[in-house]
């Protein structure tokens, strides 16, 4: 018998009295699987102190931290026909949106606002990974073509950062509608000769990919994301060959020329500030 642990730990445990640990505390990072205090990771942007792994983050979080100070102002979007199909498969489309709504608190997988970013004027729309993995149906589709319109109106700059497993394919042919509708509304900013930067997060893959994300000016990616259009494993079956080290990684994507920037979330709102600020500055010059 251990008279430490048996008698007088417990002694000690009755003396002062048992602490409930709160379930919240800690955090996994999903890359090297170590514990952080969740406390820590907010601090550090949702990034691991230990491996610098960039967690999936709410859509809230994104714009507090993208615009000066936090401070914005939220826009209401336009709210499409629901279940237009009718569609079903585990469950009614129409439950699960109701699901998804009262877990995220959004109305679908699209926030857009305005404010500042480097004291220059810019409308951010953020896509939501929570909600049905941030795939893009009709409520997207009007999300962008607001945030165009919204960017157009206050002669602004118009940022994306996106975040999708592709198209909703409970709303069918009505989804995949919306890749040509989303590249029009980004062309309406570029017509008005407004910058449009994309900031690509992990994960941007599907018909997202194929559509507006690649039609930036600039166009960014956090270190790590997933990019892509197919996944990895389709693509090996297809071509039959193995794929190289850290394909559809923002890194390998801009190495190959895909991509402009891969930027640190520390550093986001500086480097969207300065690109503003050149691209302002070129364009006024060019008027």
């Amino acid at each position: 018998m251990n008279w430490l642990t048996e008698y007088v730990r417990p002694k000690i445990r009755t003396l002062f009295g048992q602490r409930d640990v709160p379930d919240n505390l800690w955090g996994q990072c999903s890359a090297c699987q170590q514990m952080v205090f969740n406390a820590e990771l907010d601090k550090n942007l949702r990034v691991c102190s230990h491996c610098g792994h960039h967690m999936r983050v709410k859509a809230t979080q994104r714009l507090s931290w993208t615009f000066d100070g936090g401070k914005h102002t939220r826009i209401d979007l336009p709210k499409p026909p629901v279940d237009p199909l009718k569609f079903r498969d585990s469950k009614r489309y129409v439950d699960r949106l109701k699901d998804y709504r009262e877990k995220t608190h959004l109305d679908d997988a699209i926030v857009v606002a305005h404010g500042t970013i480097g004291g220059h004027r810019a409308v951010v729309a953020v896509m939501s990974f929570d909600f049905m993995g941030g795939s893009m149906g009709s409520a997207v589709g009007e999300g962008i073509v607001a945030a165009a319109k919204l960017a157009v109106l206050q002669d602004a700059p118009l940022i994306v950062f996106t975040a999708s497993g592709g198209a909703r394919m409970q709303e069918g042919t009505i989804s995949l509608m919306q890749m040509p509708r989303t590249v029009i509304a980004t062309q309406m900013v570029k017509e008005k000769g407004l910058p449009f930067i994309t900031v690509l997060t992990d994960p941007t893959t599907g018909g997202v990919t194929a559509s507006f994300t690649m039609l930036g000016d600039i166009q960014i990616a956090e270190p790590g994301a997933e990019i892509g259009f197919a996944g990895a494993r389709v693509i090996e079956q297809t071509v039959r060959e193995k794929l190289p080290e850290g394909f559809q990684r923002s890194e390998y994507l801009l190495s190959h020329g895909i991509l402009d920037l891969v930027v640190k979330r520390a550093e986001m709102n500086a480097t969207l500030g300065r690109l503003i600020g050149l691209l302002r500055v070129k364009q006024l010059d060019a008027a």
